[in-house]
Order: structure tokens, then sequence, then C-alpha cells
């Protein structure tokens, strides 16, 4: 030890003497089956290292009486927990007050033991899409959620390099002026029904 250090250093080993004795006296020793600093104190030597080591291994012991094992099936429909987006209203609710789950969104894979790939919308194809399971939850059929009553209108919102059709519907138990512009791929495959009607001002069919 103390040659690897002179190797080292070269001329200034001299100043790192304190450090070389530190580690040799808790170094295992094979004649005494045990460390110097052991030897002589009756316990092991804990470092800062071993200081955070243990806050490490308390740390998860504490987050693992939260922590659930959730597991889903390919074909599972769950919501997508979100933050808040910034001037995106719905419903006349905005910011603090908007949605903190989306979707639902379909699995189509499992991706290792606690990430899943999801169908996205086209709104949200720039996002990836995998998600940890901690930001998902089932979603379970439920006749109280929202449910689309008739499409409005359209209309095609154009971005830099790609045109996105909205379609403005009017949900259940809500007025017609507090209907929701909404992306027409994903309105046609949860209500496909709804398109075959013609719209008003539509002249396409």
């Amino acid at each position: 030890m103390l040659r690897c250090c002179i190797l080292e250093f070269n001329g200034t080993w001299e100043q790192y003497l304190s450090l070389i004795e530190f580690s040799y006296n808790n170094n295992f020793q094979s004649s005494i089956k045990m460390a110097p600093y052991e030897a002589l104190y009756g316990c092991k030597c804990r470092t800062p290292l071993y200081w955070t080591e243990l806050t490490c291994d308390r740390q998860k012991s504490y987050a693992d009486l939260k922590r659930k094992d959730i597991e889903f099936e390919i074909s599972d429909k769950v919501f997508l927990k979100v933050s808040p987006w910034k001037k995106v209203f719905r419903f006349r609710r905005k910011a603090k007050l908007s949605l903190r789950f989306i979707g639902p969104y379909e699995i189509i894979e499992r991706v290792g033991p606690v990430a899943y790939r999801l169908v996205m919308p086209s709104e949200l194809e720039k996002i990836h899409n995998v998600f940890h399971v901690s930001m998902l939850h089932r979603y379970c059929s439920n006749s109280s959620h929202k449910k689309l009553i008739c499409i409005l209108a359209r209309e095609v919102k154009e971005l830099r390099n790609k045109k996105i059709l909205l379609v403005n519907v009017l949900w259940h138990r809500h007025r017609v002026e507090e209907a929701t512009w909404e992306p027409e791929d994903s309105m046609r495959q949860q209500y496909l029904n709804l398109f075959n009607v013609k719209i008003f001002g539509d002249e396409n069919p």
C-alpha cells in the first residue's frame, strides 16, 4: 500500500501518511480475521460512505412501504398522469383546476418490468410514448364518465409542418357554449358512429 502511494504521489507521498494509516487500519487482516480498528475498538469503523449507504437504505425502506406492485395487460386502457397544462381550457377550467389525468389510452407493449408503451393521439405524438407504471392509472368503464353527444363543427389547425383536424364536440350534461375542440382522429376511435352523421356546414361526406 505504501509503495503504491509513493509511486502515485512521488515526492509528496508523506502528506498522505495519515490517510494510508487510516486505510491500513480498516482493511481486513487475515492474521487476526478482522481489521485492526475492529480488533482495537470492538466495532467496525463507520466512514462517511457508510452513513450515505445507510441513509439510502432507510429511504428505500420508507418508499417500499407505500409502493405497490401494479401490472397491466396488453390492450388494457389506462389514464395518464400529467402536470397542469398552461393556457389549456377544458369545460371552462384551466391551469390548476384542469384534469390531472388524460385518456384513456390503450397499452400496446410492456417495456421492462415497470414501464408500458401507449397508443398516443396525434397532438401528443412528440411525447415519448413509454411511461413508468407510477404515471398510469387503471381505467374502469363507468356510466358517469363524460359522453359525447354530437359533433358541432370541424376545423383545421395549421402548425409549422402539419395540419391537425379538430372537431367541436358537445358533451353530455354540458351546454353548447361549453363544447370543446378535440382531435378528430382520437374522437373517431372512440365515437365512430357519430361521424356517420353529416355535420352542419360540412360539405364533405
